[in-house]
């Protein structure tokens, strides 16, 4: 049976909650304080883990480090009202799998535990079938300038063997990306292998990477394949490799240079033939100049860089992208809702995307479920799409106050301009040209 996991200190809530749950065939346990869910999670394994956003004595993001530290194979789903949706998308960002905004609908909770499961499952090594019908079915190819571009970089580099470095916002759809390389590749009958560097504890990357024996460290009670091997032929993915510690960055350096492995607690090297590809929703130029990631490294997995647009500079896809994701969850909730509101798409087109094409993908299934009719009205969507920051991207094409903005940012930021950058929503380079025209002062440190 499955085991769920609550956390909330709104004890009705909870206990609400805890009812649908069971009502479905789940085994739930509920928690009402971060502390006593810290003091259970370390006792006891969950494959869900449902927790609120706000609580006192811990936020929801070091919940999410907690848990991703204690349980990594647990998905957590975010609870929130609609004022923290942007934090909830935040949240995605450091390891949760999707948010659930409050009231709650029973049918989208169901929905969003279903694809949390699924998703776990496939989280291990894929066949190669099951790798193509995923890509075929969660990719659409779109039609800008921008998104051209990116099709032709796929079709170029997909047949060689380059190692390739994937770049772009959380949510751009990177892993599809990578998917569709590998299935494009000449590596295409062998296995596709996705790790994500941010959820594995750092006490068992090396394990996780590299195999171990039995015996090798306390709590290996058998020998364990590790990506490399299982990958053995085909791609390994490397998703959000910034987040690797600085040891197992040297020892990836090595594997990659000599094409072999040393098991865990073993003498023998293990040659092992893989394609890497890498994901990264951070400026790991940034991190080289921080210490944080090595420039050797940098340059061996970064052999072709393929850069994922943002939605929001994709106008003209944004409604291809929506009909597509319509079609979609017209099938998953068996329904048959036909179109958008005018007027909605109006408000699509003018929405800034924070959240890129997961955050279209969830708001386009829920408001499915909640259409009465044969069309998608405003009366279906957050009205944060028309009322919120989002909508008018900090506001930064408005030339009257653009100045004013950018600095807000900066300060936001303390300066940090790749930080404020994110914050206004523009790439770097608009942002360090906006900082040239207006002549806006940086402190003496952050001037480079």
């Amino acid at each position: 049976m499955i085991n769920i996991l609550i956390i909330d200190d709104d004890v009705t809530f909870c206990l609400m909650l805890q009812t649908l749950l069971e009502k479905n065939k789940y085994r739930v346990t509920t928690v009402f304080s971060p502390i006593e869910a810290k003091r259970i999670i370390q006792e006891k394994e969950f494959d869900i883990v449902m927790t609120d956003l706000r609580m006192p004595d811990m936020s929801g993001m070091d919940l999410i480090r907690l848990i991703k530290n204690q349980a990594p194979a647990s998905q957590i789903i975010m609870m929130t009202g609609y004022a923290d949706i942007a934090t909830a998308i935040e949240s995605i960002k450091k390891g949760a799998f999707n948010y659930i905004p409050k009231p709650l609908n029973p049918d989208e909770v169901l929905n969003v535990i279903k694809e949390a499961l699924q998703a776990a499952s496939n989280k291990t090594a894929t066949s190669v079938n099951e790798s193509k019908r995923e890509t075929t079915s969660d990719y659409k190819e779109g039609v800008s300038r921008p998104s051209r571009k990116l099709n032709q970089h796929i079709e170029l580099v997909a047949p060689t063997p380059m190692s390739v470095l994937i770049t772009g916002e959380s949510g751009t759809g990177k892993e599809y990306v990578a998917r569709l390389i590998h299935n494009k590749s000449k590596r295409s009958d062998k296995p596709f292998v996705a790790i994500d560097c941010g959820a594995i504890p750092k006490e068992l990357v090396a394990s996780e990477f590299f195999w171990h024996v039995k015996g090798s460290f306390t709590g290996a009670i058998g020998d364990k394949v590790g990506s490399f091997e299982a990958a053995s032929g085909g791609t390994l993915f490397l998703d959000e490799v910034g987040n690797l510690p600085y040891n197992t960055q040297i020892q990836l350096l090595r594997v990659l240079q000599e094409r072999k492995i040393k098991p865990v607690g073993s003498n023998k090297d293990v040659i092992v033939d893989v394609r890497i590809i890498a994901a990264t929703n951070e400026n790991l130029t940034d991190a080289q100049e921080s210490g944080d990631f090595r420039e050797d490294l940098y340059h061996r997995l970064n052999e072709f860089q393929i850069n994922v647009p943002p939605l929001r500079d994709r106008k003209q896809d944004i409604m291809l992208f929506a009909h597509y994701f319509l079609e979609q969850a017209n099938h998953y909730l068996e329904k048959d809702v036909e179109d958008f509101d005018k007027r909605l798409e109006e408000v699509f087109m003018n929405y800034g995307w924070p959240g890129n094409l997961r955050e279209m993908k969830n708001i386009v299934k829920r408001a499915t479920l909640l259409a009465q009719g044969k069309q998608i009205t405003l009366k279906e969507i957050p009205d944060e799409l028309y009322n919120g920051p989002g909508s008018d991207q900090f506001a930064l094409y408005r030339k009257e106050n653009e100045r004013q903005v950018i600095r807000r940012a900066l300060e936001a930021a303390n300066y940090n301009k790749s930080q404020a950058a994110r914050l206004l929503k523009v790439d770097r380079k608009t942002l360090y040209n906006k900082i040239k025209a207006y002549q806006i002062e940086l402190p003496e440190k952050n001037k480079t």
